[in-house]
């Protein structure tokens, strides 16, 4: 077991002064515009007991907003009201971010000092034809780096060859009735698609 960090590193060779010197501390012209195009973020946090939670965000390109080089500004869309990420923000105010762009094989990771806003000015700049989030995770960067593409090329990610048919699962209520003990009603996986649709 690897328990110590000489340890670890004779495993590895050190970074190279690229690898080191990519992370900046402001978004760029490069990483505005990835933000821009990114319709999906993981926003990673955790608690002060060490509990830690990665959520998946989404909504159309640039549902995340970067009104400076330091700020980002992302939505919060309805979801099943556990909270978590909410709660770790209150409780530690920090979180890791990583964007995806489709077809894109690099990712854009962020951390820094987060925080949640129900400031009504705020509120209606995320205002759609559909609702006005109740909050916005506020983001004050203080590390981010381009990420390189080797992850998403070994995953295949975006090949369409690598996707698999959601028939090989059981639906998302089935798995739950299972895992929980809590019987539903039967929902197809259209209808599920549907009944979220009216939330999305």
């Amino acid at each position: 077991m690897i328990d110590n960090l000489d340890a670890l590193r004779t495993l590895y060779p050190a970074a190279k002064e690229r690898a080191l010197k990519k992370q900046i501390d402001h978004l760029d012209r490069h990483c505005l515009r990835f933000v821009e195009l990114s319709p999906f973020v993981i926003l990673a946090s955790g608690n002060e007991a060490g509990h830690y939670d990665a959520s998946p965000r989404g909504g159309e390109p640039g549902f995340v907003k970067a009104p400076d080089s330091t700020t980002l500004l992302i939505p919060d869309a309805p979801g099943n009201n556990r909270l978590d990420t909410l709660q770790n923000i209150i409780d530690t105010g920090r979180v890791g971010l990583l964007f995806l762009i489709p077809g894109v094989d690099e990712t854009l990771r962020v951390n820094g000092q987060a925080r949640l806003l129900d400031e009504v000015g705020v509120l209606l700049g995320f205002r759609n034809e559909k609702r006005t989030p109740k909050l916005v995770i506020e983001v004050k960067v203080e590390h981010v780096y381009l990420h390189c593409a080797k992850a998403l090329m070994r995953s295949k990610l975006w090949d369409p060859a690598s996707r698999v048919e959601r028939g090989v699962l059981p639906t998302m209520g089935q798995m739950l009735n299972e895992q929980t003990g809590i019987q539903t009603l039967p929902e197809t996986q259209d209808q599920m698609v549907e009944r979220y649709k009216l939330d999305l």
